[in-house]
């Protein structure tokens, strides 16, 4: 039987590790050419052996600097000169730090929009003609704090809410020209990345990690924290014809932790 996503060329941003990593393996399990992009070549290479361990074909990946636009060419440059399309891809490069506003200098700030919001807009430009032609899909990872103003992540929560905007205004284009575009908004999720906000969240407040850790999860009032293959789900059904009338929408996958919305 094919797999759903067989013949499908899949671009995997941040697809080295955590979620990015988790939606490269499902779309690789059900048939996908997957491409991650990230700018550690060992890291990609580590993920991509991973990957075709579990039996699933193995990536391809491509190593680049997505803070800059000259990276984001590279990445263009090299999918659609190997393959001649893309069909889906997947915005899920980005760290900004968390810590104390007056501890947080103009260049954290810079870095956080290069990589995670410039680093989407510019590969959403560039691979647009290819998502077009295939009548395609952008999935873009955000976060919950785009809808939770939070003072110890203001970094996070202005670029995540600025990526929430952007992806809602593209979807306008998407409709008249056939590219479905959405957003998935994670909660707190078992990553490396996420250990290290709780790490940044501790030095500010003066709590110990553990200590952190549970207040946190204790404040979104979670059973758990979510996986990469939760998140990973949601990517592979919007990137679906099933989910072919789902356009501009931002899906919350937290387990019910976002208080509301504003």
């Amino acid at each position: 039987m094919a797999k759903e996503f067989a013949g499908k060329i899949v671009v995997i941003t941040g697809g080295s590790r955590g979620i990015g990593h988790g939606i490269a393996a499902a779309f690789a399990a059900e048939g996908a050419q997957t491409v991650l992009v990230a700018s550690s070549q060992s890291n990609l290479e580590a993920a991509a052996d991973a990957i075709a361990r579990s039996g699933a074909m193995r990536p391809a990946i491509c190593a680049a600097d997505l803070r800059k636009e000259d990276g984001c060419k590279q990445v263009f440059k090299w999918v659609s000169g190997r393959y001649g399309r893309c069909d889906i891809l997947v915005n899920s490069a980005g760290a900004t730090r968390a810590g104390a506003f007056v501890d947080l200098t103009e260049e954290a700030w810079q870095d956080g929009f290069a990589l995670k919001f410039f680093g989407c807009v510019n590969l959403c430009r560039l691979f647009w003609p290819l998502l077009a032609s295939a009548r395609g899909h952008v999935v873009n990872i955000i976060g919950g704090a785009a809808r939770t103003p939070d003072p110890g992540f203001l970094i996070g929560g202005s670029v995540n809410a600025a990526m929430h905007n952007f992806t809602k205004g593209l979807s306008g284009l998407g409709k008249r020209e056939g590219v479905n575009v959405n957003a998935i908004l994670p909660g707190l999720t078992e990553t490396a990345r996420v250990e290290q906000i709780f790490r940044q969240r501790a030095l500010a407040s003066g709590k110990s990690l553990e200590e952190e850790r549970a207040a946190q999860i204790e404040r979104e009032g979670l059973a758990r924290l979510g996986t990469p293959e939760d998140v990973a789900a949601l990517a592979l059904f919007l990137s679906s014809e099933r989910a072919r009338h789902i356009q501009g929408t931002a899906i919350a996958v937290d387990g019910g932790g976002t208080p509301g919305l504003y």
